[in-house]
């Protein structure tokens, strides 16, 4: 087996946790995935694409509530 060529995919049950933590988990692990790309890590969170849309936006342009 090649080592570049391996795939692991790690499962995270989160319970107890707001909707603000669960927010600021997906959005720091995007920034995990965005730093690793260089290393050729790909890392994916499917399904977070309007969470982590969100989260990019800047000043005026965000509104006083979270996704959903």
């Amino acid at each position: 087996m090649k080592k570049g060529n391996m795939s692991r995919k790690i499962t995270l049950n989160i319970k107890g946790g707001s909707r603000k933590q669960y927010t600021t988990l997906i959005l720091e692990l995007n920034l995990m995935a965005k730093s690793w790309n260089r290393f050729g890590v790909g890392i994916t969170l499917p399904g977070k694409e309007k969470t982590i849309k969100w989260g990019q936006k800047k000043g005026r342009d965000v509104s006083p509530e979270a996704p959903n």
